[in-house]
């Protein structure tokens, strides 16, 4: 008796552990099928943290939170002997890559790193489901298909890079649907109101973001990224509901440091997904729209650090739960699911298949690095003429992996960036230098190269960023391998504080970050004032634009105290003068120095605005200069008190037949400031008020080899190749900025901006300043249809109008551009407080 006992509490013993052990599943988790609903992102982040419990071959790796407070977070999964050893495998993999002192090796147990990051637009969300399912699959127990892989392969998921845009997404999908989804395309559950779910809080294409980093999100994902240089990366997305599914091999333009066996591997990892796709009889493409050029997206980076990089695309954005396509077929969430899902295995099961392979050429990449750097440039010298935007950079390239230094002991030739002409030039002690020979070698290249090499010219995004014009500082590409002097900065002489009360503080005005000091004075109320003409004072020369605080008129009692205080706060350096008389220049009294008073600052709004440009602004109002900003939305305009308003901002946008309206016109005649940025100058072009007037082209009837064109028949199979003539997707040209103007104080007299489009303006009247106006020799790097690129010359793409007692700041192009192009920053808050 006692033993049959014994036994049953044996049997009922392992049936209890057998159940302690069962690992739910997506569907049981969260109580429904994947499909049949949206999973809100606190349920999918419930289901990883809940998997992280119970699985024992996972561990959950948190790296920060969104700008609303939600969670980021990626799990690793491996098999039962890695799953312990992550560490010692993440260092052995970084030794591969030269990017640990200690050199990896490659063993047949040595494991292939597939990273999976899912649901980086937000209204794509289909992605986000299928983390859930690949991340069930490869912790069943029963699944021996799985089990298989891990052997030899780490995974990693991150379950959403875009919490917030998802969130928006899916509250406004469950508020908009019925009792059951509607696959009537035009039913309202498609279509999203502004500014729509793709974008994060702040309005920011996350996968434009990889290289720049600007986003929270994107700082904490690269960062872990950067630790482990994965041999695979997948971006999961979708495109638009009609379309089938994409999946590598990518288009052209591919860019020329890509690698053979990067372009071979995208083929065979293709090839395993499209014998799924074709056992399910699903449709797809290949080699079509999805380019690899823009060093930014989530294939490109990772394809620029050594990985093989992958775009997937499912037709789906707007889909909802089901929607019918000009097909006539209805396409569902369950569909959508099931496709990334084949994807994701497929790619799991390709690079198990193909680790050994994939880890020597791994290897092989970032040898070549260090020993044969790809293009004709060794050593960058990057001129430090302006401290912040020196730091600014060195920070860039830190967070990217990429070794630099300062200082070198003889002069360098090279091609300096600003003329196009070899040059010989002798680096300061300070000089940026970064030397080629490195694990980050091809990086650095597309980072830096002066001119990006442009194969097939139908691209995605934009073709120029190299970062010289980026952060407007003077460069010089040399052919030469050059080691730099000194790994550190040397530090700069900090003018130091007497006991001496001081007449006056003095501080620069070069960067964003004198921008956002003057935030800060200006916020504790006090009175700042600038001159409008350099100066020299107390041994220093003060360039046009540099801000004065004077005992006069603040805090007397505790003006020193106060102002010492800011600085160290700050850790911005100001320079203390004992007398407002100065040496050369106008005195402290003089008319030429004015006042900056504190501003009441609108930011236009709502669905005829670009959200991305409208981010933009408010990033650099609340996270960059810490001023206060009310986005109004436009159709609210009315409803505020104009009276309170001092400047006006209308980024790129459409704004309509009845923009600028009259109340507009009228607040700009008394006094406000209206700064209106891209496509909201060409709408103010040619209107009452407004002395801003498009640039007439001649009609040239001949093309470019000198034969008339005006009866050529275009055939059909030409039509992309004749509309690139006037495409413009992002290029570089330099033009002409008159610093001596306050919108143009503290910049260099070559400006470098991004062309997004062919606009550009006649030069204004009598009543206007062209501030930035363009040239023939302004065309500096990118791709231009040659249409565009003969328009783009002689013009204006920078001005300042008087209205009245106001004033209209005509920006063409965007400064801020998605918050990388750092040249534009101090512009910007030129337009904002200097101009008067």
């Amino acid at each position: 008796m006692l033993k049959k006992i014994s036994v049953l509490l044996l049997c009922l013993g392992l049936f209890i552990n057998a159940l302690a052990q069962k690992i739910q599943s997506p569907d049981e988790f969260l109580g429904y099928s994947l499909g049949s609903r949206f999973t809100h992102h606190a349920r999918i982040a419930e289901y990883f943290n809940y998997i992280a419990k119970t699985a024992p071959n996972v561990k959950l790796v948190p790296y920060g939170t969104t700008n609303e407070g939600r969670p980021l977070m990626a799990m690793f999964i491996a098999s039962a002997d890695n799953i312990g050893k992550l560490e010692e495998i993440r260092k052995n993999n970084l030794g591969l890559a030269g990017m640990e002192k200690a050199a990896g090796s490659i063993n047949s147990n040595t494991p292939i790193i597939v990273w999976l990051s899912f649901n980086v637009h937000g209204n794509e969300p289909s992605s986000s489901e299928v983390s859930m399912q690949t991340l069930y699959d490869l912790v069943d127990p029963a699944n021996t298909r799985t089990k298989a892989w891990l052997k030899n392969t780490v995974v990693v998921i991150d379950p959403c890079l875009n919490p917030d845009g998802r969130e928006r997404y899916v509250n406004f999908y469950n508020a908009a649907k019925g009792d059951k989804p509607d696959a009537n395309p035009a039913a309202r559950e498609h279509f999203e109101p502004w500014p729509a779910g793709r974008t994060n809080h702040y309005f920011f294409d996350l996968n434009r973001d990889w290289a720049w980093q600007v986003q929270k999100e994107t700082q904490g994902r690269v960062a872990l990224f950067n630790q482990w240089l994965p041999q695979i990366h997948v971006d999961f997305h979708e495109q638009g509901y009609n379309a089938p599914y994409y999946f590598a091999p990518a288009a052209e333009p591919v860019h020329k440091d890509i690698t053979s066996w990067q372009r071979e591997f995208q083929v065979i990892i293709g090839k395993n997904n499209a014998k799924y796709f074709d056992k399910n009889g699903w449709a797809y493409f290949t080699k079509e729209i999805f380019d690899l050029l823009y060093p930014s997206y989530g294939d490109t980076y990772p394809l620029y650090n050594g990985s093989i990089g992958m775009t997937y695309e499912q037709g789906g954005i707007a889909a909802g739960l089901a929607i019918q396509t000009r097909t006539g077929d209805t396409l569902t969430l369950a569909d959508r699911i099931a496709h990334h899902h084949s994807n994701s295995l497929s790619t799991i099961e390709a690079a198990s298949a193909n680790a050994q392979k994939a880890l020597t050429e791994y290897k092989k990449y970032f040898d070549a690095g260090r020993t044969n750097p790809p293009g004709e440039y060794k050593t960058y010298v990057i001129q430090n003429s302006n401290n912040d935007k020196i730091t600014a950079l060195a920070a860039l390239l830190k967070r990217n992996g990429i070794q630099f230094g300062y200082g070198l002991n003889r002069a360098v030739k090279g091609l300096n960036y600003t003329t196009g002409k070899t040059e010989t030039y002798k680096p300061a002690e300070n000089d940026l230098v970064i030397n080629a020979y490195q694990p980050k070698a091809v990086l650095l290249n597309v980072l830096l190269e002066p001119k990006t090499f442009i194969a097939d010219s139908n691209t995605y995004d934009i073709t120029g960023w190299a970062l010289p014009y980026a952060y407007g500082l003077k460069a010089w590409a040399v052919k030469e391998s050059l080691k730099p002097l000194r790994q550190k900065e040397v530090p700069a002489d900090v003018p130091l504080f007497t006991t001496e009360p001081a007449y006056a503080y003095v501080s620069e005005w070069q960067s964003v970050n004198d921008v956002k000091f003057l935030g800060a004075l200006l916020k504790r109320n006090i009175k700042v004032r600038y001159s409008e003409k350099p100066f020299e004072a107390a041994g220093r020369k003060f360039k046009a634009g540099s801000l004065l605080i004077t005992r006069a008129g603040n805090d007397s009692k505790n003006f020193d105290e106060t102002m010492r205080a800011l600085a160290g706060e700050y850790n911005h350096p100001l320079v203390q003068l004992h007398s407002g008389f100065v040496d050369k220049g106008a005195d402290m009294g003089s008319d030429y120095i004015k006042h900056i008073r504190p501003l009441n600052v609108v930011l236009v709004t709502g669905n005829v605005t670009s959200s991305e440009a409208v981010g933009e602004v408010w990033h650099y109002f609340e996270q960059q200069i810490n001023y206060p900003v009310t986005l109004v939305n436009y159709t609210d305009l009315n409803r505020m008190s104009w009276n309170d308003v001092d400047v006006m901002i209308f980024a790129d946008g459409y704004y309509g037949g009845d923009f600028p309206s009259d109340k507009l016109q009228s607040w700009v005649n008394n006094g406000g400031k209206l700064i209106a940025m891209q496509h909201a100058v060409s709408q103010l072009a040619d209107k009452k008020l407004f002395g801003i007037r498009d640039k007439e082209v001649k009609d040239d009837k001949k093309d470019d080899k000198g034969k008339d064109n005006s009866n050529k028949v275009i055939s059909y199979a030409d039509r992309d190749k004749e509309a690139l003539k006037s495409n413009v997707p992002g290029a570089v040209y330099k033009i002409h900025l008159d610093n001596t103007h306050p919108l143009g104080f503290g910049m260099p007299a070559d400006y470098y901006t991004l062309k997004l489009n062919d606009e550009v303006y006649e030069y204004l009247g009598l009543n206007g300043w062209n501030v930035g106006t363009l040239k023939k020799d302004g065309y500096t790097s990118g791709f231009v249809g040659q249409n565009s690129k003969a328009k783009l010359v002689d013009g204006m793409l920078i001005g300042v109008q008087a209205v009245g007692r106001g004033a209209v700041v005509y920006l063409a192009d965007d400064p801020l551009f998605r918050s990388f192009w750092e040249n534009g920053k101090l512009l910007f808050g030129n337009a904002v407080f200097m101009v008067q």
